[in-house]
């Protein structure tokens, strides 16, 4: 099979250089890359290089060592302007600039396909409103863009990458700042674009379980490794919960999410069916008691659905609650 990624890392080192001009690594030997119609994550610890990887990316600043195969070519060779038609990067900056309508800020984007005057042609504008609209901003092109949400703001931060027209999309941190909701309709817009545009577009995320759920492949940078794979690939081997060894956090491999490490305090049998059961168990396991229904317990709960209630036994008798949170306030007293 050919080398069919649009980009490429080759044995790269990313860092930076001090106060006093001397290089200092923050990650090295870095093997990576990324093909046409894929979403990336990028997922690490705070302070592991995330930012410094995908500026070196984008091409802000050169790797130490290595080098950066950008669609065929090293990003060494690329000049200015040319790299800015074939790579667009979006950053965790919030833009607030007065007076600077949608319209404006998207259409910043054209920049690198027009000519010496930045003047806009009829097919500039109507790049910049196609890429609006593939956002869901119609009709916000009047608006300023210091008077909509973070979420619209970041929709039109990715717009502009959009008009502008490239391959690549690198974007740090695009959920930060944002409510949950947004946070999910930002992914779909960036898993849609990577879908129906064949666009690479790599984010980096501390959203763990939007990454597990919704993109192609993660970028795993751990502190002495940066590994890849898709999603599952990464928990199958044991390198997903790798980054959690020195929290209490661990990633449950049946359920797929995570949680919080506790030492459960009792043992109950739980029976039941459904999503009543399901959501009995987390609330169970959040208040310290461990499900065993293979072995003899003092506690027996059996979840009932219509109508919903959660019958007790224990050696003090039986008891029916018809909430869970009346439930968890029994069973935290035995």
């Amino acid at each position: 099979m050919s080398d069919s990624k649009t980009i490429k890392l080759n044995q790269v080192s990313v860092g930076y250089r001090d106060s006093r001009g001397k290089e200092r690594i923050v990650k090295s030997n870095i093997s990576l890359g990324a093909e046409k119609g894929e979403l990336v994550a990028l997922i690490g610890g705070n302070g592991i290089g995330k930012s410094t990887l995908l500026r070196t990316l984008a091409g802000f600043q050169p790797p130490i060592n290595g080098d950066i195969i950008v669609s065929g070519k090293s990003i060494a060779s690329y000049r200015e302007k040319e790299l800015a038609t074939t790579l667009s990067f979006v950053s965790t900056e919030i833009i607030r600039v007065a007076n600077l309508s949608v319209f404006e800020m998207v259409a910043l984007g054209r920049f690198p396909h027009t000519n010496w005057f930045g003047k806009l042609t009829d097919e500039d504008r109507r790049i910049v409103n196609e890429s609006i609209g593939m956002v869901g901003l119609n009709g916000y092109q009047s608006r300023p863009i210091n008077q909509i949400s973070d979420g619209e703001r970041q929709r039109a931060m990715i717009a502009r990458t959009l008009a502008q027209d490239t391959d690549i999309i690198v974007l740090d941190e695009p959920t930060a700042f944002l409510d949950v909701p947004n946070k999910y309709e930002v992914v779909s817009i960036l898993h849609h674009l990577a879908r129906e545009k064949n666009k690479t577009i790599i984010f980096s995320t501390h959203d763990l379980n939007i990454a597990v759920s919704e993109v192609d492949m993660i970028w795993l940078m751990l502190q002495d490794d940066v590994v890849q794979g898709a999603p599952e690939d990464l928990i199958l081997n044991g390198q997903f919960p790798l980054l959690f060894q020195k929290s209490d956090l661990v990633f449950d491999m049946e359920k797929g999410d995570f949680r919080i490490k506790r030492r459960p305090k009792l043992t109950a049998r739980l029976t039941g069916a459904g999503s009543e059961l399901l959501w009995t168990q987390k609330a169970l396991e959040r208040n310290g008691l461990e499900m065993n229904n293979e072995a003899d317990t003092e506690i027996e709960i059996t979840v009932r659905s219509e109508p919903p209630c959660w019958q007790v036994r224990t050696t003090n008798g039986e008891k029916t609650f018809y909430s869970v949170y009346h439930l968890c306030r029994y069973l935290r007293e035995l």
